[in-house]
């Protein structure tokens, strides 16, 4: 086995425990599910999708992979307006009101994407990847971002190996905190105008990566 690099991103659905909870079994996994496959189709290619973990799914592209890593941004961007229209669309149907179907839009996505090294191998027969890079992506779906709205989490890690500067996007910097890893520095982009309440340290506009980037 050999240590790879490349990127590690997560797309989870946020709100995701408060629905599952309080919907009907029948609609609820169907709803995930149809969102989650639309996030799928934007980010694969140009990565590859690792796993589906209930709300979430995990993908990585290693470096060599890659055709360029500044498509990353758009391919980020993408995924969360699949997300937003599947949402919107399902929301709009009126053939069902059930709960499922008439809180749907109560949910969100969030990225979060780390650049670092990883080390394939299987278990039970199961291709996995592991390490502390993997485990730190994880982690960061718990931070201390309070917006329910949609957000990407860059680490500096990851747009250090962009090539970008963070002042270049707009982007706000801020610092997680993690047993056994320390401080990660990470940079926040909310993908909706944030409310006075949502706890950023500076206002954000709401322009896609892509756009801004180019």
């Amino acid at each position: 086995m050999k240590a790879e690099r490349g990127v590690l991103v997560l797309a989870d659905i946020s709100g995701f425990t408060a629905f599952v909870t309080a919907v009907e079994l029948e609609h609820g996994p169907q709803i995930i599910g149809a969102l989650l496959e639309a996030v799928m189709h934007r980010l694969a290619p140009p990565l590859e999708i690792q796993e589906i973990e209930g709300d979430a799914v995990f993908a990585l592209g290693t470096d060599g992979a890659l055709l360029s890593p500044s498509q990353l941004l758009g391919v980020f961007d993408s995924a969360v307006a699949a997300f937003k229209e599947t949402r919107r669309q399902l929301a709009a149907d009126e053939s069902c009101s059930c709960g499922a179907c008439r809180s749907v839009e109560r949910l969100d996505l969030k990225i979060i994407a780390h650049h670092g090294r990883f080390l394939r191998h299987s278990v039970g027969g199961r291709a996995q990847v592991a390490g502390v890079d993997v485990i730190l992506a994880h982690r960061l779906l718990k931070n201390g971002v309070t917006t329910s709205r949609a957000y990407v989490l860059l680490t500096d890690a990851l747009l250090g190996w962009l090539g970008v500067e963070p002042a270049e996007l707009g982007l706000v910097s801020r610092v997680e905190t993690y047993e056994h890893l320390g401080d990660v520095r990470c940079f926040l982009h909310p993908l909706d105008a944030p409310a006075a309440d949502d706890g950023l340290t500076s206002n954000v506009p709401g322009d896609e990566l892509a756009t801004t980037a180019a």
